[in-house]
Order: C-alpha cells, then structure tokens, then sequence
C-alpha cells in the first residue's frame, strides 16, 4: 500500500501545500464593463480630440476626377468670392446661379466636367445666412449640380414666393400717370425677379397688351398697323420695344432741349450782371471824382 510520503524521496524538501476547500471557494463575479459617455460640458479636451468625426463630412459628394495636376487657384476661388449671395430678402437666388454659371462656364479644365468645377466652388461664393445654410446641410445630401441648384432655390426663393410673383404677372395692370416706357419696364423687372415663371413668350405679350390703358393699346395697334396679338410673338415684341425706346428718346430730347435753353438762359442772367456791375463802378467813380473837385 503506497502511503502519502512515497511520492517524495526521503528527508525531501518539499512543502506539500494545504488542499483547499472547494466548498469553501467563493464565487467571484467579473465586473461588466461599460463605456460611460460624459456629456459634451465635462469632457476633457483629450476626450473631445478623440471624439468620432461621423455626421461631420460635406453635404457635396464630389466624384472621382481623372485628371492629373488639377486644382482650383486661388485667384478663380477669389473671383467667385467677390460678389457671393449671403441669403438676404432682397437678394435673388436665381440671379446669383446665372451669375455664378457664367464665371465658371470660362473654366476648362481636361477631364474634369464643368459641373463638376460648379460643385467645388459653389461653398465659396456664400456667405452669412446662406453659408449657415450649406454647412447645416446633411453630409453626402448632394450628388449633383441639379441637386444644390433644388436645394438651393427652395431654400432662398420658396414656392409661395413664386405663387405671389407669378400672380404679379398675370394681373399686370399699368399704373395711373405711368408712362408706357415705365410700364414695360415694370413689366420685364417682375419677370427677371421671377425666371422660372413658365410663361410663353406669346403669353407675355398679351399680359402685357390686356394690362395696358385703352390709349396705348391703341398706339400699339395704329404702331403693328392693325392688331399687335394678330402679329408673330416676335414681331409684337419688337413693336413694344421700339415704341418703348422711342418714347425714351423723345423725352430725353426734351430735358435736353430744356437744359440747353436754361443754360442759355443763365448765360444772359451772367452777362447782364456783369454789365450792371460795370455801370455801378463808372458811376461810382464819378461821383467821387465830383466830390473831389
């Protein structure tokens, strides 16, 4: 029978160690680990440098460009920055796209569409409430130029204001004491301040026509040489204009011809003066000369 010391040799050195008791053994739990978020206010400025930067990107996506060497010099970046749209009431969003398009339609650059040179350097020509706009705009929202062209309009030029401008012009009416130079040109302003108002040219033409005094219309007509909505939408347009620069012409011949003569006028009132001034002084002299003697 082996007893316990014959696993070791004689006069050995080892220390059994004391057996423990597994009914005894407590039963250790494992903390759960959790991550705790502090709020914003007290984190560390560590903490905020490694915070995650997702929902931060641009709204623009931009695609791939195959070119090489291509970038935007800074002097193309300030032109569009001289003259850049900041969201007010009284700016048109419409006019500053066309605007916008027609400095970077000068741009060609090889392999690189120009919508896409549009959608670089779009950001850079707002500023204030429009640049606010743009930056609160959510990340990858805007695939193509069409894209911020809708998302913009809507934004700065809203359909009730196309709904009040478009109304404007369709109850076209001239004013009491209003000129017809004045008129047309109140007229083509309310179309500017709304371009994407849908009428046809042949519609404008009659707006305008049916918005006049009974005289002018008359004018019009006796102008076409018989009646201006029988003609070709062209034709009538240029009857409008040329009546409209006509017009123009002779009033401005008659400040001119009114300045001349009050020119002429001041011209005499001078002479007159100086002549009077003249006699003054003989005939003081005369008198002092007879005092004298």
């Amino acid at each position: 029978m082996r007893t316990r010391n014959s696993y070791f040799p004689n006069n050995s050195n080892v220390t059994i160690p004391r057996r423990r008791n597994k009914g005894r053994a407590p039963n250790i739990v494992e903390p759960e680990l959790r991550t705790i978020v502090a709020p914003m206010a007290e984190r560390t400025m560590e903490e905020l440098l490694r915070a995650p930067t997702e929902g931060y990107g641009e709204a623009i996506v931009l695609p791939e460009i195959n070119a090489d060497h291509f970038e935007i010099k800074t002097n193309l970046l300030q032109l569009v920055q001289a003259n850049p749209f900041y969201g007010r009431e009284s700016e048109n969003p419409h006019a500053h796209i066309n605007s916008f398009k027609r400095i970077t339609s000068t741009l060609r650059f090889r392999n690189v569409p120009n919508d896409v040179i549009k959608l670089m350097m779009f950001p850079y020509s707002l500023e204030g409430a429009a640049k606010t706009w743009y930056e609160k705009e959510p990340p990858n929202s805007i695939l193509t130029w069409e894209d911020l062209v809708t998302k913009f309009v809507n934004q700065f030029f809203p359909p009730s204001k196309t709904t009040h401008l478009k109304n404007e012009i369709s109850r076209f009416t001239q004013k009491f004491k209003e000129t017809f130079s004045e008129a047309w040109e109140r007229f083509k302003e309310l179309l500017r301040a709304c371009p994407h108002h849908g009428f046809t040219e042949l519609t404008q033409v009659d707006t305008f026509y049916n918005g006049l005094n009974k005289n002018e219309q008359d004018s019009l007509n006796a102008a076409a040489g018989g009646n201006l909505l029988s003609k070709t939408t062209r034709e009538a347009l240029n009857i409008i204009e040329n009546k409209s620069k006509v017009r123009y012409s002779r009033n401005r011949s008659n400040v001119s011809r009114m300045n001349a003569t009050s020119s002429k006028t001041d011209e005499r009132i001078d002479k007159l003066a100086d002549q009077l001034s003249t006699l003054v002084e003989i005939v003081s002299k005369k008198v002092s000369h007879s005092r004298s003697g």
